[in-house]
């Protein structure tokens, strides 16, 4: 019998709050509220948003506001209750587990209860979300499991999808699975599961394209047939347990505006969420995240609650998401994260200053039918005060719109500025490959080469020369892979000045008089802010 076959739903009585013995409160006294009609600013009125001016936000949310942290607790409240028993039955309606006789000389896995309260965009209270889970931690590769089978997808499957249906003017649906077995019945569809990643599933009929991208139980369906798409939603709901969430607004908590300009992206409610548990609403704003030329040191004093720099730097991590624009200086704080000490708290705190002055900062992808692929790389050579390793940084473009940056750490140590160039080329031209072959399963085909832009010519004359020579002998496989590419026409290299350099922003702190126009070059806006 299963662990969980003998979990007991009956309701735990409540001490009510207020006794007549106890206490006597006084009769509150009657709202008054404001009859005026809230309207979203005149900027927005092109824009489809789900934020803060929702009446919902200004009301009492009935129900638990907290998260249980165990069964009894959570069985004292009807909304988790129903939470549970919703799970309960669409794990047994999917037949996801069978009845067995357990082996002698072994030991079953056991499981618990998870629970998550999902948010709207402006705060208020969506659904109750309880999860049956299997302690995975005890399991054995090869003993207790095979495979996984829950598909999670990168979020840079979201930024693709987002840049093509702002391109081609697709419409974005998203959908709420009450368990996580969904990929065999998408296969029986007539999806294909996508060789780039497993959680990305397409199908194709004529003119007809639909793609659904799943992570665990929500999933992101996009398409140019309104019939396919209904179709699909209706293949879902009869074989699972779902939720029809609409038109796509808030995901991954990522909140999503769309326009006939092109689909806006931003994490404003949770940049806000960052501010207020860091204390800092009432601090002043600040305009760059990092301080110009800051090298961090591990030499001052270590922190005495380094919970508190792990927590702040984990979640500025996941608001990079949407914010190219603090991706450098989150990658430094997080070399910390073992050891944080008061400098490095510091300069984290700097950061949510500057999420102060622009909460509301996020992603623009623009409805332009320009499909080609374009990267900029850069590095700062040796520019890690620890380890003196230099830090590659790249970004790529699929027309005007952003979908890939990164900036990160190189593996070992380079001899010189052109061994850390090309070192990062490297990464660059990895990305550019990669999303070919990705792009390809969402019907956009690259005749064209991509373009490798970068400011370092001697960089591109290594590239260029099929001699190897002293400066090349440390990094033979890099140029062996690079000059294939070049050869077989999918790269092609262009220089490009310093001044207009986008990757610098992901290898070094500039200052605000180059860091606010080359954001807007990213396509950085905040639709929130006046013009």
């Amino acid at each position: 019998m299963p662990p969980f076959a003998s979990i007991s739903f009956a309701p735990a009585t409540e001490t009510p709050i207020f006794s007549p013995e106890t206490h006597s409160p006084k009769p509150a006294a009657p709202l008054c509220r404001s009859s005026r009609h809230i309207a979203p600013p005149i900027k927005l009125h092109d824009y489809v948003c789900s934020h803060v001016f929702s009446d919902q936000s200004s009301s009492l949310i009935p129900g638990p506001t907290k998260e249980p942290m165990s069964y009894s607790e959570a069985a004292a409240h009807p909304e988790w209750y129903e939470a549970m028993r919703s799970e309960l039955q669409a794990l047994q309606a999917n037949g996801t587990w069978s009845l067995t006789p357990l082996p002698a000389g072994k030991t079953p896995i056991g499981c618990r209860w998870v629970y998550k309260i999902k948010h709207r965009s402006d705060g208020s209270i969506e659904r109750y979300k309880a999860r049956l889970v299997a302690k995975g931690f005890t399991q054995l590769e090869g003993v207790d499991y095979q495979d996984t089978f829950s598909p999670i997808a990168k979020i840079i499957y979201v930024h693709c999808l987002l840049a093509l249906a702002a391109a081609r003017g697709w419409s974005l649906h998203q959908m709420d699975v009450n368990n996580s077995f969904l990929h065999e019945a998408i296969r029986s569809a007539g999806y294909a599961q996508s060789q780039a990643d497993y959680s990305l599933f397409t199908r194709q009929q004529g003119k007809s394209f639909t793609a659904l991208l799943i992570y665990v139980d929500d999933i992101l369906i996009i398409g140019n047939d309104p019939v396919s798409i209904a179709t699909t939603k209706k293949f879902m709901h009869s074989h699972f347990h779902l939720k029809n969430l609409g038109d796509l607004k808030y995901f991954f908590g990522i909140e999503v505006s769309a326009s006939k300009n092109g689909i806006f992206i931003s994490q404003r409610k949770y940049a806000l969420e960052i501010i207020e548990d860091a204390g800092l609403l009432g601090v002043a704003p600040i305009d760059t995240p990092m301080e110009r030329g800051l090298k961090l040191f591990d030499k001052s004093d270590l922190l005495k609650d380094q919970g508190h720099y792990k927590r702040l730097v984990g979640r500025l991590i996941y608001l990079t998401v949407s914010r190219p624009d603090i991706t450098y200086a989150v990658h430094v704080l997080s070399w910390f994260m073992h050891h944080p000490r008061k400098a490095h708290m510091e300069a984290a705190f700097r950061v949510v200053r500057y999420l102060k002055n622009v909460p509301g900062q996020g992603l623009f992808f623009y409805s332009n039918d320009d499909f080609r692929l374009r990267a900029y790389y850069d590095s700062d050579w040796a520019g890690c005060p620890l380890t003196r390793r230099s830090t590659t940084g790249y970004c790529v473009f699929l027309g005007p719109s952003l979908i890939s940056w990164r900036s990160k750490r190189q593996k070992t140590v380079s001899l010189s500025s052109a061994e850390a160039e090309y070192r990062a080329m490297t990464g660059a031209c990895c990305e550019l490959t990669w999303l070919r072959y990705l792009l390809k399963d969402l019907g956009v085909l690259h005749q064209e080469p991509a373009l490798l832009y970068c400011d370092n010519k001697a960089t591109l004359h290594i590239a260029a020369n099929p001699v190897f020579h002293e400066r090349t002998k440390h990094i033979e496989m890099d140029c062996h892979y690079i000059r294939d590419k070049i050869q077989d026409g999918s790269i092609i290299t262009r220089h490009v000045s310093s001044a207009h350099q986008l990757a610098d922003i992901l290898t070094k702190p500039l200052g605000k008089e180059i860091f606010a126009p080359m954001i807007r070059k990213l396509g950085v806006q905040d639709i929130h802010s006046p013009t």
